[in-house]
Protein backbone atom coordinates (compact mmCIF):
# COMPACT_ATOMS: atom_id res chain seq x y z
CA UNK A 1 0.00 0.00 0.00
CA UNK A 2 1.35 3.22 -0.67
CA UNK A 3 1.39 6.01 1.97
CA UNK A 4 -0.02 9.50 1.26
CA UNK A 5 1.95 12.34 1.00
CA UNK A 6 2.13 14.30 3.84
CA UNK A 7 0.36 17.77 4.01
CA UNK A 8 2.70 21.19 3.97
CA UNK A 9 1.41 24.48 4.39
CA UNK A 10 -1.68 26.39 6.19
CA UNK A 11 -4.51 23.97 6.24
CA UNK A 12 -6.71 27.58 6.62
CA UNK A 13 -8.04 29.06 3.44
CA UNK A 14 -8.06 32.55 4.63
CA UNK A 15 -4.23 31.89 5.21
CA UNK A 16 -3.67 30.71 1.84
CA UNK A 17 -5.53 33.32 0.34
CA UNK A 18 -3.65 35.79 2.30
CA UNK A 19 -0.21 34.03 0.98
CA UNK A 20 -1.69 34.12 -2.53
CA UNK A 21 -2.15 37.61 -2.70
CA UNK A 22 1.21 38.52 -1.64
CA UNK A 23 3.32 36.85 -3.90
CA UNK A 24 0.25 38.39 -6.64
CA UNK A 25 1.29 41.60 -5.54
CA UNK A 26 4.89 40.30 -4.82
CA UNK A 27 4.54 42.10 -1.41
CA UNK A 28 7.38 40.14 1.00
CA UNK A 29 5.54 38.96 4.40
CA UNK A 30 5.61 41.37 7.96
CA UNK A 31 7.64 40.07 10.38
CA UNK A 32 5.04 39.40 12.94
CA UNK A 33 7.21 37.68 15.83
CA UNK A 34 6.83 41.58 17.29
CA UNK A 35 10.58 41.83 18.10
CA UNK A 36 13.06 44.73 16.88
CA UNK A 37 16.09 43.69 14.79
CA UNK A 38 18.23 46.39 16.05
CA UNK A 39 17.33 44.72 19.56
CA UNK A 40 17.84 41.62 19.36
CA UNK A 41 21.26 41.37 17.38
CA UNK A 42 22.26 43.67 20.19
CA UNK A 43 20.97 40.75 22.91
CA UNK A 44 22.68 38.15 20.92
CA UNK A 45 26.27 40.13 21.23
CA UNK A 46 25.38 40.43 24.83
CA UNK A 47 24.80 36.56 25.26
CA UNK A 48 27.86 35.84 23.47
CA UNK A 49 30.58 37.31 24.93
CA UNK A 50 28.34 37.57 28.86
CA UNK A 51 29.37 33.58 29.58
CA UNK A 52 32.89 34.21 28.90
CA UNK A 53 33.08 37.28 30.83
CA UNK A 54 31.35 35.99 33.89
CA UNK A 55 33.97 32.26 33.93
CA UNK A 56 36.47 34.94 33.42
CA UNK A 57 35.66 37.26 36.79
CA UNK A 58 35.15 34.10 38.80
CA UNK A 59 37.66 32.89 41.14
CA UNK A 60 38.36 28.51 41.04
CA UNK A 61 36.77 28.38 44.41
CA UNK A 62 33.42 29.72 42.97
CA UNK A 63 33.38 27.96 39.53
CA UNK A 64 33.78 25.02 41.64
CA UNK A 65 30.71 25.95 43.53
CA UNK A 66 28.37 26.65 40.81
CA UNK A 67 29.63 23.49 38.93
CA UNK A 68 28.32 21.61 42.05
CA UNK A 69 24.96 22.96 42.08
CA UNK A 70 24.70 22.35 38.55
CA UNK A 71 25.58 18.91 38.61
CA UNK A 72 22.95 18.67 41.68
CA UNK A 73 20.39 19.70 39.92
CA UNK A 74 21.16 18.48 36.52
CA UNK A 75 21.52 14.62 38.43
CA UNK A 76 19.74 15.07 40.89
CA UNK A 77 22.18 13.82 43.58
CA UNK A 78 23.28 15.51 46.47
CA UNK A 79 27.08 15.75 47.40
CA UNK A 80 28.76 18.08 49.35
Amino acid sequence: MEEMPKKQGPDDLNEIAFRVLQEATEEAPKNDDGKDPAAVSLGRKGGLKGGKARAASLTPEQRKEIAKKAAQKRWGKSKS
